[in-house]
């Protein structure tokens, strides 16, 4: 089983006697979601018009800066279009820069792919399918989209596939995205609405690529990919300017006030986006323990003893809560007397 974040139910099982809220601070999802308007009727009676997932795509290109409608795909989250590709593209090799998020190699060993975890970009290209996240999960790390590119053109022989998750594209530095270059050849991106938005049980992902996949991908899910209440929600907030713009200044000032506080109590920040922090620190384990009977579930990971990812707080209340416990936990060299 993949180890991930977001397991509440799993954390009150192993502190019965937390205090109540539980926080979630285990996930990148933005923990200040999207507020819409209520949805007409029709959006739970009827089955979606294709006109309805038509202007979703358009709205999707508008935001993303794709140059058509035609080059975006729509799915019940990208995590099914994660277990979706290699249904849809052949292949024999894959390599996946790593560390990074687990499904990938999952779904393709699961394929009967042979899959290699590379650490260094210029490796991706010797496999059939290469894969990267951009920004990267858990790290942060980020590609210039015109070098992913130009990799793809490196390969000058056989039909080499670069899948790249954008998923965190949304609120990270300009010019991080490569969807305004597509279509190019052998390049496919991955978008997440629910993570961007906080709306991660609306399950909305966005696959885009030149129209030969994305027609691939569509077939594979049928005239009905999404339903109609995902359709109205992602048009009204992916139309919302002024919501991203907002929303962007909000989280660059709390990821960087969780910087301060995590590096006050001893941790080093190895990286992250704006929706989340990758910190390093000696005692990672005993801090979770900590913070797990306080009700705060944080991220950590069993390859990784001395890292934790921390998501934003989405309170103040969390915030405080977050600040005494890791007040308790001093590594050696903060604590008084020593």
């Amino acid at each position: 089983m993949i180890h991930h974040g977001g397991r509440l139910r799993a954390l009150r099982r192993l502190y019965p006697d937390a205090p109540d809220p539980l926080v979630d601070l285990s996930t990148g999802i933005n923990p200040f979601p999207y507020s819409f308007p209520p949805l007409p009727a029709e959006a739970h009676t009827r089955l979606p018009d294709v006109e309805d997932i038509g202007a979703l795509k358009a709205v999707a290109a508008d935001t993303y800066g794709c140059a058509s409608p035609d080059l975006i795909a729509v799915a019940p989250g990208a995590q099914i279009l994660i277990s979706s590709l290699p249904h849809v593209l052949s292949a024999r090799r894959v390599a996946i820069l790593s560390p990074t998020y687990g499904e990938y190699a999952a779904a393709w060993r699961g394929s009967g792919a042979d899959v290699r975890e590379v650490t260094d970009r210029a490796s991706l290209i010797e496999a059939d399918v290469g894969v990267l996240c951009n920004p990267n999960n858990p790290d942060g790390q980020m590609h210039d989209p015109v070098d992913l590119l130009d990799l793809v053109e490196d390969r000058k022989s056989g039909d080499f596939r670069l899948i790249v998750d954008e998923a965190f594209a949304e609120f990270s530095a300009a010019g991080c995205t490569a969807a305004p270059y597509m279509p190019r050849s052998g390049t496919i991106l991955l978008r997440s609405f629910g993570k961007a938005y906080g709306l991660a049980g609306v399950r909305l992902g966005f696959l885009v690529s030149d129209r030969e996949t994305v027609a691939a991908v569509q077939r594979l899910f049928g005239p009905w990919p999404i339903s109609g209440a995902a359709i109205h929600m992602a048009r009204a907030a992916l139309q919302d300017s002024e919501w991203r713009r907002a929303m962007g200044v909000r989280l660059a000032d709390a990821a960087g006030r969780l910087d301060a506080l995590l590096e006050a109590n001893g941790f080093k920040i190895l990286g992250g986006t704006d929706l989340f922090r990758l910190a390093l620190r000696e005692d990672a384990e005993r801090v979770a323990v900590a913070l797990g009977r306080a009700g705060l579930l944080v991220r950590n990971f069993p390859e990784r003893r001395d890292w934790l990812r921390f998501g934003l707080p989405p309170n103040q209340k969390a915030w405080s809560r977050l600040e005494r416990v890791l007040a308790t936990v001093q590594p050696d060299d903060l604590r008084p007397g020593r």
